[in-house]
């Protein structure tokens, strides 16, 4: 099976492993294993005195076969499922918390292609699954784990119907948006990407007084991120310039992360809405220590700018779980990355699109001023990020010609930009980010990387 989780929970295609039926329900079993001795919980308890597992998924038609696996593997552990149905990401991460859950589940690949699927965990408290969680799930599963039937004849089943956990989720998010302030007078467009959000972000927008022209939200199985949403946000910006609106947002898949644009139709990226949240913040006293945390993707015209203004950064690698536990040791109450992945939290654990959006909304609405004031709020250094397929991960420590090119090509950049190179944790991709103030220069480095990386390779084998 090979090493199960990712940077971001299990992934893979449906009916292969580690996603086959007889695995992920064993996966059910030994996460909700994990969950229940991570909280103290050493047995079951009888039907509606068991311990509880918040569970949601995204709109992939492989999504509900894998629910019920789970369901029933919840069921073997002794844990009845708290069902949400088709809610976002960060819902689950709420509602755990909102229900005193052992902890949440996600079937989900976020920004994956359709034919893709993943199963996301988080603990009781809203946190993604910490490493050593994910360790003894992996090592439980390879060991066995509950036997398949054990509980299920308790009769343990799904309870909370999908609406209750939505109306509880966005009551939560119309909470977090400024008291005084609503939406009203603002055209927005809305892409769901076809995914968790399709069906409640539009209303959301529209219960603050937005108008609302939404588009990627008619999901059917199997469109979900495809032309749309925050990794294709082409259309979104079309229909910016269409309608006149005055901004326009895109969610992922899972709708744990946003981009948006600005009423001329050009993209503001997760840098530019966390410049605009930390000055917000830092002018109100409310930014915590005076620092947020972003990952080595974000832009150094960003750092600048903030340095400028009296505020600091803390720089880890990228992925969510990173820059939330910097959050955590640091005390800091805003961190990011660059593809919109934004944690506030002072308001909830971990990232939530949706709730990005109406943060940012509440930034411009007390501002008064258009979106593209703050598309410019600082001069960006061109980068070129190139993504490389890969068969597989090669150590690039064993890559020696790469690896030389590689320092020469950061002894070139030094004091003046950067280059940064990575394997995805989600696709077979090497991740080749390179930045510096002359654009020709970037690219041509990009280029040279990308051939001498392609070339060892083939050479190697």
């Amino acid at each position: 099976m090979g090493a199960l989780f990712g940077t971001d929970g299990v992934r893979g295609i449906p009916g292969f492993e580690p996603l086959t039926v007889p695995t992920v329900r064993r996966l059910g079993a030994v996460a909700a294993a994990a969950f229940l001795e991570r909280r103290g919980r050493s047995g079951p308890g009888e039907d509606e005195n068991a311990p509880c597992i918040v569970l949601g998924r995204d709109t992939r038609r492989s999504g509900e076969r894998l629910a019920r696996s789970l369901t029933q593997g919840f069921a073997d552990a002794g844990c009845r499922t708290l069902d949400a149905g088709i809610v976002p990401t960060p819902a689950v991460a709420c509602l755990a918390r909102h229900y005193g859950a052992v902890g949440g589940v996600v079937v989900s690949a976020s920004h994956n292609p359709p034919e893709f699927n993943g199963i996301k965990f988080f603990t009781g408290e809203g946190f993604k699954a910490p490493p050593e969680t994910e360790e003894k799930i992996e090592r439980l599963l390879r060991g066995g784990g509950p036997a398949p039937g054990r509980a299920a004849a308790r009769g343990l089943s799904k309870l909370l119907r999908a609406r209750e956990a939505v109306r509880e989720y966005l009551d939560f998010l119309r909470s977090t948006f400024p008291t005084m302030s609503d939406l009203r007078g603002l055209r927005l467009v809305v892409d769901g990407a076809n995914g968790a959000a399709s069906a409640i972000a539009g209303g959301l927008f529209r219960s603050l007084g937005a108008e609302v022209f939404e588009i990627g939200c008619s999901p059917d199985g199997r469109n979900i991120n495809v032309g749309c949403g925050a990794l294709d946000t082409r259309s979104m910006r079309r229909e910016v310039l269409r309608r006149r609106a005055d901004c326009g947002i895109s969610l992922d898949g899972d709708a744990d992360r946003a981009v948006l644009a600005d009423e001329r139709g050009r993209l503001l990226n997760g840098d530019v809405l966390i410049a605009m949240s930390a000055v917000h913040l830092h002018e109100k006293g409310l930014l915590r220590g005076d620092k947020v945390v972003l990952t080595v993707m974000s832009n150094f015209g960003l750092i600048r700018y903030l340095r400028e203004r009296g505020i600091g950064s803390i720089q880890v690698p990228v992925g969510d779980r990173n820059v939330t536990d910097a959050i955590e040791e640091s005390g800091c109450c805003l961190g990011g990355e660059s593809s919109g992945h934004i944690v506030f939290r002072r308001l909830a654990p971990t990232g939530d699109g949706l709730l990005t959006a109406l943060q940012t909304l509440g930034v411009l609405v007390e501002s008064g001023r258009p979106m593209s004031r703050f598309r410019s709020l600082y001069r960006s250094y061109p980068q070129v990020l190139r993504n490389v397929r890969v068969q597989e991960r090669v150590p690039l420590g064993e890559l020696g010609e790469f690896e030389r090119g590689l320092r020469s090509a950061q002894k070139r950049l030094s004091g003046r930009g950067r280059v940064f190179v990575r394997y995805s944790g989600t696709e077979p991709l090497l991740r080749i980010l390179v930045e510096g103030p002359d654009r020709k220069e970037v690219r041509r480095i990009s280029d040279d990387l990308a051939r001498a990386f392609a070339d060892n390779v083939s050479r190697r084998r």
